[in-house]
């Protein structure tokens, strides 16, 4: 077995198909299926099997793929060492974000000081559903993802930093009857028509919840993913939301009420494969986003009756 052969393994773990891995590494599927029957000779236990139409890692597979994340990060290492590469303070460092977060942290990133010796940061948006976040460590060397705070970690193949606990709260008509309590119960609200995101997307789950605590149906009109477009439609009357307290931007027409009785809140987090803080430059973006994050949660304060 070599190096190759184990990261197509790891691949093929993390991306679920022949052709995705292919893609992935700009080869063919056949290429693909070829280092995987090398590397299967050298192993006396399988480690792939056909799930339909479709290969899979068994279980020796996955420990094997668990081990390749070791080995490539011990590579990494290496080659970094011998170019000198990993203490580059001014290499290029790609960051993705979902949208809210990306329009709260990118400027912060891109009004740092600048100098000759600062990473050179590449930024893009990403809007994937909540578990395809992992997958995007492999385009990106730093990935802001969202997951709600009750739900189960990322998988252990990135590493996860958590950057905000952001309250999921009701956004309203600043002038909707509601707008003057100072919080709100999943009674309250269960009545009138909603607005939220696609299936898929962690948000959609708090909805669910507020059906189960309030003992009705949720009637959800309108199915919209970037929160400035869901501002606007709350705004005009479209319907009720939830919208994160302090990633969102603030609407002169619409307010925000904290909600009683439900897990209201999500994870921001960034995520990143193992070998890739090896880099001093990968380092200091990730240090820079701690350092946004804390200026973000100073700055916006709790929302209340205006």
């Amino acid at each position: 077995m070599d190096a190759r052969q184990l990261r197509i393994l790891r691949e093929l773990g993390e991306l679920g198909s022949v052709t995705a891995v292919a893609d992935a590494l700009l080869v063919t599927p056949s290429a693909i299926s070829q280092q995987l029957r090398l590397l299967q000779r050298s192993s006396p236990v399988p480690l792939t099997e056909r799930a339909g139409r479709r290969v899979v890692l068994t279980d020796a597979g996955r420990a094997l793929a668990a081990a390749a994340i070791e080995v490539e990060t011990a590579l990494a290492r290496a080659r970094h060492t011998v170019a000198d590469f990993a203490e580059r303070p001014d290499a290029t460092v790609s960051v993705a974000a979902f949208h809210s977060a990306a329009a709260a942290f990118f400027p912060l990133l891109l009004r740092r000081p600048a100098g000759p010796d600062r990473p050179r940061v590449t930024l893009a948006d990403e809007d994937v559903a909540q578990d395809r976040f992992p997958q995007l460590t492999s385009a990106y060397d730093l990935v802001l993802a969202h997951r709600l705070d009750h739900t189960p970690g990322w998988p252990r193949t990135v590493t996860a930093t958590t950057l905000l606990r952001e309250p999921l709260d009701v956004a309203l008509p600043a002038d909707h009857p509601l707008a003057a309590e100072r919080r709100l119960a999943p009674r309250d609200v269960a009545g009138e028509p909603w607005i939220t995101v696609h299936d898929g997307f962690p948000v959609l789950a708090t909805i669910e919840a507020i059906a189960a605590a309030a003992g009705r149906r949720i009637e959800i009109v309108h199915r919209i993913n970037e929160f400035s477009v869901v501002a606007e439609v709350v705004a005009a009357g479209g319907g009720l939301a939830l919208m994160p307290r302090w990633t969102a931007r603030p609407h002169p027409a619409v307010v925000l009420r904290p909600l009683d009785g439900v897990h209201a809140r999500r994870h921001i987090d960034v995520l990143h494969r193992p070998e890739r803080t090896a880099r001093r430059a990968v380092r200091t973006v990730l240090a820079e986003l701690r350092q946004a994050a804390a200026a973000i949660g100073r700055e916006r304060a709790d929302p209340g009756p205006s």
